[in-house]
């Protein structure tokens, strides 16, 4: 374990981990230790100045956002607000660390701008369209059927997590885009009070955090959320295995989303495993696999046609129709193809059966991730 890892453990121990906090959350997270957080998930309120009462055309009240919370006396407090949320948010967020902010046409573009005053790298805004948007009622403006959230780094030069690979695995092998097309909490996700009410006007869909979380954070992460409502970011933090911690000044949204993440379950750990890129892993030369007896000099390697073969020699390199090299230079050869991904191309015989000697390159590469979580 590096020196670097020890100060991140002993960081997190003092942490109060998985726990909902009551309080402002300026104040609370000033009291954290600085730079423990890996990323922070902000849905602030959004000043929606709400003007009297909202009806349907049949007359019956919309159940809109009128809570004291979203209420600010002008663009002044509530640029205050933010400021001061943010530099709170700021100062706990490590080096490498990342926020999300989300908003709507009333806040977001505040909201960039204090990022950007404050020293955030913008990395995208992501567009959260809605497929089931509540209708314009009063039809004088464009059915407002989005959302805007904002992904920056701490700064310029942060090695920010981007699990590049796993999103294009959630969206069929296609690159992730900017624009989300997600529905709105509805049915049983949507938390009700004990009257038969939404529990939270602005509850957000797991949909949306499942997807922020898998791409931009690792299990054991620790993710912080300053306005927490009913807990849907540390509900789906705590089934993808990452550590939360909530922050809510609302008892009665504490209450729910404790009861709600009681209940949750963590995915076991090999369903917590994501798709990364090539290039992350770490590089096993094939000399290893033989210093370590996994494969013995002299033995026999075979294409998986079993049309070609070549022996294994002790500097880890292959002869097989008195072509000598790598194991990518002589699968090549024998193929006369230009490349060969030697790892795939070669097979050991085992049983009766071929398996492929990229297995045994897994095998060491499972085996040097293990040994990164045991202390020295």
């Amino acid at each position: 374990m590096t020196k670097h890892d020890t100060k991140n453990r002993a960081i997190a121990r003092k942490l109060p981990l998985n726990q909902i906090l009551a309080g402002d959350c300026v104040e609370v997270m000033n009291s954290l230790p600085a730079k423990s957080v890996d990323l922070i998930f902000a849905d602030p309120p959004y000043n929606l100045q709400l003007k009297g009462e909202l009806h349907r055309p049949d007359n019956s009240r919309v159940d809109a956002v009128d809570q004291h919370w979203d209420q600010f006396a002008g663009f002044a407090a509530y640029d205050r607000f933010t400021r001061d949320w943010m530099a709170a948010a700021r100062r706990i967020l490590k080096p490498d660390g990342a926020i999300w902010v989300i908003g709507s046409y009333h806040n977001i573009f505040r909201v960039g701008a204090e990022l950007q005053n404050q020293g955030f790298w913008i990395l995208n805004d992501v567009v959260w369209r809605k497929t089931n948007p509540m209708p314009n009622f009063r039809g004088k403006r464009l059915t407002n059927a989005h959302e805007t959230m904002i992904w920056a780094s701490k700064t310029e030069n942060a090695k920010y997590t981007f699990n590049y690979e796993a999103l294009k695995s959630l969206n069929e092998g296609v690159q992730m885009r900017s624009d989300w097309v997600l529905p709105i909490c509805t049915g049983g996700e949507r938390l009700k009070d004990k009257g038969g009410a939404k529990a939270h006007p602005t509850q957000k869909p797991e949909a949306l955090l499942h997807r922020l979380l898998v791409g931009s954070t690792n299990p054991g992460d620790v993710v912080l959320d300053p306005f927490f409502g009913t807990g849907t970011t540390g509900a789906v933090a705590k089934m993808l295995g990452r550590d939360f911690i909530g922050i809510e000044r609302e008892e009665s949204y504490r209450e729910v989303a404790a009861k709600r993440i009681s209940r949750v379950r963590k995915f076991d750990n090999e369903a917590l495993v994501t798709t990364k890129a090539k290039r992350a892993e770490p590089r096993v030369p094939f000399g290893q696999v033989v210093e370590r007896g996994m494969l013995r000099p002299g033995e026999e390697l075979f294409s998986m046609d079993s049309r070609h073969k070549a022996k294994v020699r002790a500097d880890g390199s292959l002869i097989g129709n008195d072509v000598k090299g790598s194991i990518h230079q002589v699968g090549a050869a024998l193929e006369g193809a230009p490349t060969c991904n030697g790892w795939t191309y070669w097979h050991f015989r085992r049983e009766g059966k071929m398996v492929p000697i990229d297995t045994l390159r897994q095998q060491i590469r499972a085996e040097m991730e293990a040994d990164k979580g045991r202390p020295n």
